[in-house]
């Protein structure tokens, strides 16, 4: 199920995005991004609706995900 991100209290947004950025552990190449520019770019990501949060009820958790990953 997905939740749109503007229902979610700020403080609780900012805590869902930045665990999602540590644990994601993503390889940016050479150049290395600090946590508030990854935070600033799934926020983004969000906004635009390339990416939703999205709840599954088997596993009781809530993650982020590209919204093209949804499709087929």
């Amino acid at each position: 199920m997905i939740i749109p991100w503007q229902e979610l209290a700020p403080e609780t947004l900012d805590n869902l995005i930045e665990s999602f950025v540590l644990r994601e552990g993503t390889d940016y190449g050479e150049q290395e991004r600090s946590l508030e520019r990854k935070t600033e770019d799934v926020r983004r990501q969000l906004k635009s609706g390339e990416a939703v949060l999205v709840w599954s009820e088997l596993h009781e958790t809530i993650n982020i995900m590209p919204r093209a990953a949804l499709r087929g």
